[in-house]
């Protein structure tokens, strides 16, 4: 089993920044890709950025990239997002998200972002 935590979403002003964090605990030997997604209200959960574990290899949805960066600790298999420059239309909740063996996926809590003046 995997389990997923995370943290460090909050207020924040248009133009600020922040940065999430996601701690995965139990078989995290199994993990082999990790991510973040986030959900608006009123719209479908989406893609924010990905990371491969064992090469390090990232992805981006276009409308983040450039100001939000992944990154990971293969060792602890942990995973973060620095976001930069945020836009009131990234307010939602963001999902930390763990792809592991076998062929099973497992998902945070959520964390609140809300970006407002």
């Amino acid at each position: 089993q995997v389990q997923l935590v995370e943290s460090g979403g909050g207020l924040v002003q248009p133009g600020g920044s922040l940065r999430l964090s996601c701690a995965a605990s139990g078989s995290i030997s199994s993990i082999y890709g990790m991510g973040w997604y986030r959900q608006a209200p009123g719209k479908q959960r989406e893609l924010v950025a990905s990371i491969t574990t064992s090469s390090g290899s990232t992805r981006y949805a276009d409308s983040m990239k450039g100001r939000f960066t992944i990154s990971g600790d293969n060792a602890k298999k942990s995973v973060y997002l620095q976001m930069n420059s945020l836009k009131p239309e990234d307010t939602a909740v963001y999902y930390c998200n763990a792809n592991h063996w076998p062929a099973r996926q497992t998902w945070g809590q959520g964390t609140l972002v809300t970006v407002s003046s």
